[in-house]
């Protein structure tokens, strides 16, 4: 990447930030499980910051990076990310900011946030200390969910799309389909996938009905940043309408997280987040319907997940998200018990989820 994009680089730091800027050094970054690639760029230059990161694109095309998400009535004219990014700004979410769009050449400049994810900021802390920031991403969340859905903006692709039932059960499937049959190597027994499919369609039906807010999709530890103390919010291009509490779910139990953000911590945010709903937006949540909706959006985002880690690994050749399967499946065997309802299906899941 370095060899290939360093002139393109040079040329757009140049148009940026002055004709007298260079970039001094290029060093490739960890990305996470998509398949965009990053780099950054130290710079040096009397306008210019000291680096820069470079966002290079898979294509040039202009597509969305989830094919589930494939449900728009005219394909996208600009690159998600753009358009997503254009639409927090304007809330004052603290997305990196973006330099220079040269998406028709395959790379983004964006402002340089630092390595500290706040997984990484939350280790070996108090947990005072990790409650104080996720309550701080927390506060990010809710500008986005009640901000974002109050200021409805037809022209951002996030409003044009929905985690609705026909993409919940797509993801269900994702799960049966890598969660288990492909993990194994065979189909499961059709009366175990009859009861399974009964009860996730009966999930998805009533997540469904939830009334839909703006929602990151992705807003978990890695994609949350520790800037100077601030949360700086990354990864948003899969921005969509949601159940409240789905975003909610994902921040404080996707992968690893309930390691640090445990079931007491857990409790108090999910009881700020409450208070902080109720003083934004002048409506307070029901706790009992609040927390089913909020446990039933982790439960399906955990069966999800080891769906997806499996698919990374058995398709994409992407075997390091295994290491969060046991705390998922952790998280999947502390969630099912507050769900009587839904007996019957945790009876067959305990059959099937991977050891």
């Amino acid at each position: 990447m370095e060899t290939q994009s360093a002139p393109l680089f040079a040329e757009l730091v140049r148009q940026c930030f002055g004709a007298q800027t260079a970039v001094r050094r290029v060093a490739a970054l960890a990305g996470d499980a998509s398949t965009r690639r990053y780099a950054r760029l130290w710079l040096d230059g009397p306008s210019a910051p000291a680096s820069v990161v470079a966002m290079v694109l898979a294509d040039r095309g202009i597509a969305l990076s989830s094919e589930e998400l494939a449900v728009l009535k005219e394909p996208p004219s600009e690159l998600p990310y753009v358009n997503v990014h254009r639409f927090l700004s304007s809330l004052g979410v603290a997305v990196p900011k973006l330099y220079v769009d040269a998406s028709a050449s395959g790379v983004l400049l964006l402002e340089d946030i630092g390595d500290t994810a706040l997984w990484d900021a939350a280790q070996q802390q108090s947990a005072e200390t990790v409650l104080r920031l996720y309550e701080r991403a927390i506060d990010q969340l809710l500008l986005i969910q009640i901000d974002g859905t109050r200021r409805h903006d037809a022209s951002c692709i996030a409003f044009q799309q929905a985690f609705d039932e026909r993409l919940y059960v797509w993801e269900f499937e994702h799960f049966i389909e890598y969660g288990i049959e492909r993990r194994v190597g065979q189909a499961l027994a059709p009366d175990d996938a009859t009861v399974l499919r009964r009860h996730f369609a009966a999930i998805a039906r009533r997540l469904d009905a939830a009334p839909r807010y703006l929602n990151h999709r992705d807003f978990h530890s890695w994609n949350l940043f520790v800037q100077d103390g601030a949360i700086r919010v990354i990864d948003f291009q899969d921005a969509l309408l949601a159940a409240g509490p789905y975003d909610l779910a994902t921040l404080l139990g996707d992968r690893d997280t309930p390691q640090v953000v445990r079931p007491e911590v857990e409790a108090q945010l999910l009881d700020y987040y409450r208070q902080r709903w109720a003083a934004l937006s002048e409506s307070a949540l029901d706790q009992r319907a609040f927390e089913d909706v909020y446990f039933l959006c982790a439960l399906q985002k955990a069966l999800k997940v080891v769906g997806r880690f499996y698919f990374l690994d058995i398709e994409k050749g992407k075997p390091g998200y295994l290491r969060y399967i046991p705390s998922t499946v952790q998280q999947i065997e502390r969630i099912l018990p507050r769900f009587p309802e839904y007996a019957e299906m945790a009876s067959v899941l305990q059959k099937h989820l991977p050891r």
